[in-house]
This record gives structure tokens, C-alpha cells and sequence, in this order.
């Protein structure tokens, strides 16, 4: 994998870094390309926090023009919002014109805002950010699309310092099996699994709490986990250590790049989900890499058709 360093934006030239990011690397701009100004910075890092066991970060929802994660005062709350919404508006304007192809069809995800010390934070397994592994949201299944993230350090000294490993194809050939992919592939596959998700679409769409996932989503959920269990591949794996300073900016598919968080604090982040037909190289995407492995279609065709739609 690479470290591909945009050191002038906007270009020239333009420049289709589809490919690069596709094939697992992380595009960094050593000077955040956008205005993000150093009051907004400034009130984010004295937030007080809330956290806990519910929150890992602040989190601000676009669709709704909500923030979560955080014991601010009323005053406070609505100038957090105001400050999200602008960070969230910025990135997406920026992103537009690196990326032109996604944003024609990409969904727009949460922004968060990461305020506390990464190195040494207690929590459970599954929500560690200092284990490598793949990204998949149990609440907001993606069916075959992709997980970019774009990041920036607004600490004033700290870098923020993550470690990572070879990109999801080069482990989906070696620990899929193990992690389960055959036997949810068989079940997303058989009457029961079709029925299954056709009956929890329904109930979602009734207002129930119910999450109808595929096969694909199962598995990236089970390959998060597994990942982070796995002592031996956390030990060993090949790992590629990049240190981001105060005032930089990287993105990445993290879906695609296992990735790890040792250490940093204030950092923000926007997430987009890609659409699987945007892509420069979609045999490079999880799903073409899972399905290539188990011969089975992890998505519904109806599915797909409506990613596309």
C-alpha cells in the first residue's frame, strides 16, 4: 500500500485518484484543502464530552442536522451544531471536486468530531480503535458500497498516529474462510436468509427497529470482529505506520485499508458511502473480492439493481 501526498490543491492538472484509493491506499494533503476556521477549531477541543459506553465520538447526522455524543449546554449544543454542519458542508464541497465520479451518486454519512486521547482508552473490544481492522456499520448496512472517510488533525501539536496493514483483498484471500464467509454466503443464499431480509425490509418499513442486512453486510460486521480478535494477525501482520500532523488532511476506504488508531486527539471526520458503480476498478471492491472467493452472490440481485437505481 502507499502513501499517495497531494502537495498542491487544487491542481493543474485534474487528476483521477479513483484507482489509488480503490487499490488501498491513503491520499494525504499535508494542509488541509479547505477553510475550517481556528474559533470553530478552538470551541471543539473545550468541549466537555460525554462519551461512555453509548458514545465513542461527538457525531453530527447531516439528514437530520443532529448532534449526539456530547453533555453540551443549550448555547453550547446549538453553536456545536453550527460548527459540525459547517465542517460537514466544507468537506463535501471539497470532496465534489476531487472525487466529481463518487459524488454523482454517493450518500452522504455521519461527520464526527474525536475529541479524547486515542492511546490508552478504555473500552470494549469491539469498539477499540487501537486494533487493526475494517470498517462496517451494524446500524447502516452499505449492500456492496463503500466506506470513504475523510479525516482532518485539528490538534494544535498532536499527531495522529495510525498503523496499517495490506489492503482487503490481500486479507479477504487469507482469513475470509476462517472468519465464516462460506457459511453466511450459504445462508444469505438459501430460502430461509432471502425470506429473512425480505420480512425485516418490511418491518423496517413499518417503523420497527430491525436492520435487514445481507450477506455481505454479515460478513463485513463478523470480519470487523474477527480482525480484532484475531491475536496472531494483530502480532504479525505486515504493518505501515503513518503519523498525520496538526493541520492535515488524509482520506481512505477504510473498508478497504485495515487501520488502526495508536494515539492522537481532535480530530474530524466526514463518511461517505460510494456507490459500487462509481468505481474506477469495482473488481478491487469487497464484495467483487468476497463474492470472487465464495462463488455466491452476497447481494440480491433486486439489491443491486437499486444501488444503481
Amino acid at each position: 500500500m502507499k502513501f499517495v501526498s497531494v502537495d498542491a490543491w487544487p491542481s493543474e492538472a485534474r487528476v483521477d485518484y479513483r484507482p489509488e484509493l480503490e487499490a488501498g491506499n491513503v491520499l494525504f494533503f499535508p494542509t488541509t484543502p479547505f477553510v475550517f476556521s481556528e474559533e470553530s477549531q478552538s470551541f471543539l477541543r473545550g468541549l466537555d464530552f460525554a462519551g461512555g459506553a453509548i458514545h465513542k465520538n461527538i457525531a453530527y447526522r447531516p439528514a437530520s442536522d443532529r448532534v449526539t455524543g456530547t453533555e453540551a449546554n443549550d448555547s453550547q449544543a446549538e453553536r456545536l451544531r453550527g460548527i459540525m454542519r459547517d465542517y460537514s458542508r466544507v468537506v463535501v464541497a471539497f470532496a465534489s471536486r476531487l472525487l466529481p465520479e463518487y459524488a454523482a451518486h454517493w450518500k452522504l454519512d455521519y461527520a464526527s468530531f474525536r475529541p479524547l486521547e486515542e492511546e490508552g482508552r478504555d473500552l470494549p473490544l469491539n469498539k477499540r480503535n487501537d486494533l487493526i481492522h475494517t470498517d462496517a456499520f451494524p446500524s447502516r448496512p452499505t449492500n456492496g458500497d463503500l466506506i470513504l472517510r475523510i479525516f482532518t488533525n485539528v490538534h494544535p501539536s498532536k499527531t495522529r498516529n495510525w498503523v496499517v496493514t495490506d489492503p482487503f483483498l490481500v486479507l479477504a484471500e487469507k482469513y475470509a474462510r476462517a472468519a465464516g464467509l462460506d457459511e453466511i454466503a450459504a445462508a444469505s443464499a438459501s430460502a430461509g436468509g432471502k425470506l429473512w431480509n425480505q420480512s425485516a425490509r418490511l418491518l423496517k418499513t413499518m417503523g420497527l427497529p430491525v436492520v435487514p442486512r445481507s450477506g455481505y453486510d454479515r460478513f463485513m460486521l463478523r470480519f470487523h470482529e474477527y480482525l480484532k480478535r484475531n491475536t496472531d494477525f494483530q502480532e504479525h501482520c505486515a504493518k505501515y505506520r503513518f503519523n498525520f500532523p496538526p493541520g492535515s488532511t488524509w482520506l481512505t476506504f477504510t473498508d478497504v485499508v485495515p487501520h488502526s488508531v495508536l494515539s492522537g486527539q481532535h480530530a474530524l471526520e466526514q463518511t461517505f458511502i460510494i456507490a459500487h458503480r462509481s468505481l474506477a476498478t469495482p473488481e478491487n471492491a469487497p464484495i467483487s473480492v468476497l463474492e470472487r472467493l465464495c462463488g455466491k452472490l452476497l447481494v440480491e440481485r433486486n439489491r443491486q439493481q437499486q444501488r444503481v437505481a
